[in-house]
């Protein structure tokens, strides 16, 4: 009896599930991203209109999943519905994307976001503080805070998933309420009727700025749907990870009605929180200054609006609990992909065993190490531009195996069903197949890697595939 083997336990709730999706969600986008936005399309309306339609595509797509996660209530999510969809080889691809780029990729990301930030209250941690150099490489000490918190949340978190979930809950209502006080702060304090009305007149003139000339031009028909993809790339990146809580449907209670629920709160309350947030930077600043706040923070130069001098230190803060949370949930979810992928001979077997805490801890430290190694690299955030359309196809094909099985698997028990099935989930994939085009014809050079990545896990799969039947 005490050789047991560990089994994954369901020790998670409904508001656990809700925090790590609305957790997941809120990393450091919202309060850097409406600044490309506004350059790309230049007007108040379209700004809004973009973070609206953003969260409508991502609300579909969570109820959307919502029948996927009531018929496969098990640690995987995403993997194992594109498995019953498609078939292995698909399903791989994704796991193969998602290890590479996808959620290490985010992890090195939101971890550098957080030393960053922690940089302004502690400027020996910053990039510009190099420790070590050896040819082009550069070690600074922000890379080390980085790595530091991705560790120290990959220990925590090998210890059970309970520790993981602490965390989340506590930091995630933390930023839900810092970020709802910021707002309410922003209207209550800062809020400006001339400038409101400034930046509404003429909403829908949408104009974008060219750098190479340093100017202003209108744009519409194509031009405009082009810079709506590009602008989107922005809000809908800072609305992705919300599908994490499928990954560890397997540890949930009651997973076929808590993780659908979950999925639908989660987004929901994040899409309010950033539209309104919108909102309050347009009550707030001029249009320009959102357009040009420095280095993108527009989150910064709205509290500096509302706070005066103090409002760095406020975001800082804000953001440094945002990136943690964020990165917790990133990688409590991430690790039960690998666990899901080995268990199928598709990833290291030692990936496939728990620890004595029921948890995958190999994975989790495998994880570990490729995000720390691409916060060392320094190309993260090239590696996040090229990965954004592969989440999107992925969100595509995974939606569409919600019609492939309702023909394949037509009398499976499927306790939730797709929100207004067929033609939500049809709209989402139209919508997103639009974006995914426009992307491809104008980002090409880094779309185009972002695909040859994912490709590239083809010969992989055929190669390490004979070792499943060994």
């Amino acid at each position: 009896m005490h050789n047991e083997t560990p089994t994954l336990k369901r020790e998670l709730g409904l508001l656990d599930g809700t925090m790590l999706v609305v957790g997941s969600m809120i990393g450091s986008g919202i309060f850097i991203v409406s600044a490309g936005i506004t350059q790309n399309i230049g007007s108040a309306g379209w700004l809004i209109a973009i973070w609206i339609v953003s969260a409508l595509i991502t609300i579909t797509a969570a109820v959307s999943y919502g029948e996927l996660s009531a018929m496969f209530p098990h640690a995987g999510g995403q993997y194992i519905y594109l498995k019953e969809s498609y078939n292995k080889l698909i399903a791989f691809l994704y796991g193969w994307s998602f290890f590479a780029v996808i959620q290490t990729g985010t992890i090195a990301a939101v971890g550098v976001a957080f030393s960053k930030f922690t940089a302004y209250l502690i400027p020996a941690v910053s990039d510009e503080n190099i420790l070590y150099e050896i040819g082009s490489f550069k070690l600074n000490a922000a890379q080390l805070v980085s790595i530091g918190t991705i560790i120290f949340l990959s220990y925590i978190n090998s210890k059970g998933v309970r520790n993981g979930k602490y965390i989340q809950t506590i930091f995630t209502i933390t930023k839900i309420a810092s970020l709802f006080g910021l707002i309410i702060f922003g209207f209550i304090l800062a809020a400006k009727a001339d400038i409101w009305n400034a930046n509404w007149t003429d909403a829908w003139n949408a104009q974008s700025f060219q750098k190479d000339s340093n100017s202003w031009i209108p744009v519409s028909g194509y031009a405009l749907a082009s810079a709506i993809a590009a602008s989107m790339v922005g809000s809908l990146f800072s609305s992705d990870a919300w599908n994490g809580v499928t990954f560890i449907s397997g540890e949930i209670k009651n997973p076929e009605r808590n993780v659908g629920l979950s999925l639908f709160l989660g987004t929901l309350i994040v899409s309010v929180i950033y539209i309104l947030a919108n909102v309050m930077y347009l009550a707030v600043m001029p249009l320009q200054e959102i357009a040009f706040a420095p280095s993108e923070r527009v989150a910064v130069a709205a509290s500096q609006h509302i706070f005066g001098a103090t409002g760095t230190i406020v975001i800082a803060i804000m953001i440094m609990i945002s990136t943690f949370g964020c990165n917790n949930g990133l990688i409590m979810a991430g690790s039960r992909v690998y666990y899901t992928m080995a268990k199928d001979g598709l990833f290291f077997k030692k990936a496939a065993e728990l620890n004595k805490a029921s948890v995958p801890g190999w994975g989790l430290w495998i994880q570990c190490i490729w995000a720390s190694f691409l916060c060392l690299t320094g190309k993260y955030g090239d590696l996040l531009d090229y990965v954004m359309i592969i989440v999107i196809i992925f969100y595509i094909l995974t939606i569409y195996g919600i019609f492939i099985l309702r023909k394949k698997m037509p009398d499976a028990n499927r306790p939730y069903k797709a929100f207004a099935y067929p033609f939500l989930p049809a709209l989402y994939i139209i919508v997103a197949s639009a974006i995914c085009i426009a992307l491809l014809i104008d980002r090409t050079s880094t779309c185009g890697w972002g695909v040859l990545i994912m490709l590239a896990g083809i010969p992989v799969y055929y190669i390490t595939r004979p070792k499943e039947t060994a």
